[in-house]
């Protein structure tokens, strides 16, 4: 049986991440970097009638809530770095440790750099490695990013990243599958590709960052592929060492609030977000509603989005999922959930209360001034020429011109939440895009800009 039959990876396409499921045989399994959900997970063991003895932590996480206290509340026990100093019970590991799961053998491999307490797990069958679980380190064609603990700690933190990789994890075989946590569209991650998993050997051969010929030539190339992240990020690893809450396999249901209710929540302080699609938002909304599509980034941008511990007030279509809603909130730390408003916008409206419209035109017809927020990288791979830029995460601080704005993105998901929250400063007079620059390239033949 090879190693792949054994492992079963949960990943999250939102976030980017992959979690991992490791039958241990006599019906036990463990959990690597396990999501605060921990249905995925349980499902995943029972395929194999397995139940969740294990769940290890590679190391304290910033861009989601972990989910092994709620594994512990299932049985499991938790395997944490001894450097993490979490606060709820877990069995803390050091450089070297290995912890026997009954036929196989873990064991932790101190790799400082994209934390200081980081570990990567090695799978051993005997002496032989099956497995590497790096977790934060070495990604498919990248490496974790250094700079999410403190501006003063990013440069120790990357030289120490470049010893862990060429000291620790670089001196395996090269035929060890590696399984790491963070992926593409994780921004935990400098640029990756689409594969979430490789080999020793793969990396060495194809990942740019490895071949910097030395410890400062790395420390430059990484530095140059960072960019935005969240500011959610710089709490969560905080929540994650003192024990998030456990809310168990049923996330808590929206509480249905009537328009009235809604309308007095606003007035003491509620953000009320919006998670229809941009088509419905753009045709009615409550006025300064945040405008965040529920899609499989909705996680991401409500935490980069909503201010924590503001109060939150959903919006949503009839026949979208409530649970998912809950589901991602809370992943990302998000848990003062009021509820949501009964009846929808036409609730709203029979209520007498104002509501707001946004025009939407397709790529074909962006003309006049245009906003382009995507994140710089995206903007330098292509853009209309002309065209302004300011990141979505950064709109709400960003000096616009007054004029008429035609706001842009990759589709037109995120160029609404920055139409929401220019309406919300005052300025209702923008113009939302459906499609993006390369709908635009196709439709007009003309082509895009790139660089600054």
């Amino acid at each position: 049986m090879s190693v792949s039959d054994i492992i079963v990876p949960v990943v999250d396409e939102g976030l980017g991440n992959s979690s991992y499921v490791v039958d241990l045989g006599d019906r036990r399994a463990l959990a690597i970097d396990p999501e605060r959900d921990p249905s995925p997970y349980l499902r995943a063991a029972s395929q194999s009638r397995d139940r969740i003895v294990y769940s290890a932590e590679t190391h304290l996480h910033a861009d989601f809530v972990s989910g092994s206290r709620e594994l512990a509340a299932q049985g499991a026990q938790v395997l944490a770095p001894a450097a993490g100093h979490s606060e709820f019970p877990h069995r803390g590991l050091d450089d070297g440790e290995e912890v026997d799961l009954g036929g196989l053998t873990l064991r932790a491999l101190a790799t400082p750099g994209h934390t200081p307490e980081h570990l990567s797990y090695l799978l051993l069958d005997g002496a032989a490695p099956m497995a590497l679980f790096s977790g934060g380190s070495l990604l498919v064609g990248s490496v974790a990013r250094t700079d999410l603990i403190a501006p003063e700690q990013t440069e120790n933190l990357a030289r120490s990243l470049w010893r862990s990789l060429h000291e620790r994890i670089l001196t395996l075989p090269d035929d060890l599958p590696v399984y790491p946590t963070h992926g593409a569209g994780s921004f935990c991650s400098a640029p990756a590709g689409g594969e979430r998993t490789t080999t020793i050997g793969a990396e060495k051969a194809g990942n740019a960052l490895l071949g910097a010929p030395d410890e400062d030539a790395f420390v430059k190339l990484l530095f140059k592929g960072l960019g935005t992240y969240p500011p959610y990020f710089t709490r969560l690893r905080e929540v994650n060492r003192r024990g998030p809450a456990v809310f168990g396999t049923d996330p808590p249901a929206l509480a249905r609030l009537d328009a009235i209710d809604v309308r007095r929540r606003i007035d003491d302080g509620a953000v009320v977000v919006d998670v229809r699609p941009i088509t419905a938002y753009a045709e009615t909304h409550i006025p300064g509603a945040l405008s965040i599509e529920l899609r499989d980034q909705f996680g991401t941008w409500l935490g980069w989005l909503v201010e924590d511990g503001r109060p939150i007030v959903f919006v949503l279509d009839r026949e979208q999922d409530r649970g998912e809603v809950v589901r991602q909130a809370l992943k990302v730390g998000y848990e003062h959930l009021v509820g949501e408003l009964e009846g929808g916008m036409g609730a709203w409206r029979r209520a007498g209360f104002e509501d707001s419209r946004v025009a939407l035109v397709p790529a074909a017809e962006a003309t006049g001034t245009i906003l382009d927020i995507r994140q710089a990288a995206e903007f330098v791979a292509g853009h209309i020429p002309g065209a302004l830029h300011a990141e979505l995460g950064s709109v709400d601080r960003a000096e616009l011109p007054s004029e008429h704005l035609t706001i842009m993105c990759g589709h037109g998901e995120r160029a609404m939440s920055a139409a929401s929250i220019l309406e919300a400063r005052g300025n209702r007079d923008r113009t939302v895009v459906l499609g993006g620059p390369a709908d635009w390239a196709k439709a007009t033949g003309r082509p895009l800009d790139t660089g600054r």
